[in-house]
């Protein structure tokens, strides 16, 4: 059984920054493409990056590229997300995602994905 924990999450004004760890169980760390989605109240959850199982393969958002940036450790069997000039429209719950065996363009979708963490709150003041 796969787990996701997410951790990193809290208050920081605009313009600062947060690094985002999820940590990986359960299974073969490097089987998996590992994305980050995100959730503001009322809103339905949104694709922020992704990273296949060796790194060789990355997808952003625009709403945050040249801001954040993923990266994973296979031997620490955790992936990050580095955020940077963080904007109040930033603020929302962030979620880990784990999708096995893939690597296309889907994976910019919620329903590609097998394994979801509980999720981790940023919330940016202006």
């Amino acid at each position: 059984q796969v787990q996701l924990v997410e951790s990193g999450g809290g208050l920081v004004q605009a313009g600062g920054s947060l690094r985002l760890s999820c940590a990986f169980s359960g299974d073969t760390f490097s089987d998996y493409s590992m994305g980050w989605f995100r959730q503001a109240p009322g809103e339905e959850r949104k694709f922020v990056s992704v990273m296949n199982w060796n790194g060789g393969r990355t997808y952003y958002a625009d709403s945050i590229k040249g801001r954040f940036t993923i990266s994973r450790d296979n031997g620490k069997r955790t992936v990050y997300l580095q955020m940077n000039s963080l904007k109040a429209e930033d603020t929302a719950v962030y979620y880990c995602a784990a999708a096995a065996y893939y690597e296309g363009s889907d994976l910019k979708r919620v329903w590609r994905y097998d394994y979801w963490g509980q999720g981790t709150q940023v919330t940016v003041s202006s």
